[in-house]
């Protein structure tokens, strides 16, 4: 029933470290409803990213950041598992220096507005530099359609198939930001709402008057959607290449295939050559012993009887292979 949290003043100073507080008095501190506060659940270890526009306040969870925006103070709540992060680290610094200064002109909720989105998009271009390297390198190796048979082995596919789903979950979290954004940016009261240094000194915004917020919001929207084209088409260039691999895998096993057929019609053809030594290899008379032209009569019998079921069982092989399916 508790939160713990950092709070920063107007000038970016820290006021509170990794304080407790209930969330009934943080609610009714702070003018929320206690539903809002699904939001920042601290102990969840994946939320669907959310920007939620409240009268006094701004809800903030995209990626590793957490936060309260109001207009004179913010709230960073300690996630879970990565209060130390190095990302968080960094995003700590970068919100400060834009708390404290004031040349660009925006609104204090807008500063450390944007300073989150530069956090979460730099977090999200690094991780994607991270992938980029090692799967190009992996599909490199693989590209080359002489060598590939070479290259297939046991560690090069499982190291596939584990960046796919790498890249695969990195491309969800990417688009789950950007809609997030996009949300928001289609909601023209949400937008307005978003000025709560107006609204504090009394100036409240007609529900089409946000052109600053929304050129701030559709230049990160930009940035996140070009992340997940480049995760996108790295992603089709894997599959490419796992067709390629499949496709050589499926003609190594029909190879294979043939060539057991190919010994199954021989072995039938010697069974059959074979069957007439052990017919006339019984002890019992047959009156072919003294004949002097029985064993080469026998013998090329027996030669032609296997020569006969190789010749009509390679025939219907290769008529059976021909049918389409």
């Amino acid at each position: 029933m508790k939160l713990r949290c950092t709070e920063f003043d107007q000038n970016g100073a820290v006021k509170t470290t990794a304080g407790e507080f209930l969330k009934s008095d943080f609610c009714q501190h702070h003018s929320l409803l206690p539903r809002d506060l699904r939001t920042i659940d601290t102990y969840s270890v994946y939320q669907k990213p959310t920007i939620l526009v409240r009268p006094e306040a701004i809800l903030v969870n995209i990626a590793h950041l957490k936060a309260l925006l109001k207009s004179d103070m913010v709230v960073l709540f300690d996630t879970y598992g990565s209060t130390d992060s190095y990302n968080q680290s960094i995003f700590i610094y970068d919100l400060q220096e834009r708390l404290r200064s004031q040349k660009d002109g925006l609104p204090f909720e807008f500063r450390a507005l944007e300073a989150i989105l530069i956090s979460v998009t730099s977090s999200l271009q690094s991780e994607l530099d991270i992938l980029e390297g090692p799967v190009n390198k992996l599909l490199g190796d693989l590209e080359d359609l002489a060598d590939i048979e070479e290259s297939m082995n046991g560690d090069k596919l499982r190291d596939l198939l584990q960046y796919s789903k790498k890249l695969s979950k990195f491309e969800q979290d990417a688009l789950s930001i950007r809609d997030a954004l996009e949300e928001v940016l289609d909601n023209d009261d949400d937008l307005a709402a978003m000025y709560l240094s107006d609204k504090r000194a009394g100036k409240y915004r007609a529900p089409e008057d946000h052109e600053e917020v929304e050129l701030l919001l559709e230049a990160y929207y930009k940035q996140t959607e070009e992340i997940a084209a480049k995760a996108s088409t790295l992603r089709q260039h894997m599959r490419s290449t796992e067709e390629i691999v499949q496709l050589i895998l499926d003609v190594s096993r029909n190879s294979l295939m043939w060539y057991d057929i190919r010994l199954t019609i021989i072995t039938l053809s010697a069974t059959v050559v074979s069957g007439y030594g052990a017919l006339f290899g019984m002890n019992l008379r047959n009156y072919f012993e003294n004949d002097p032209y029985a064993f080469g009569l026998v013998s090329g019998l027996a030669l032609m009887s296997g020569l006969g079921a190789f010749a009509i069982a390679l025939r219907k092989l290769r008529t059976l292979a021909k049918i389409k399916p």
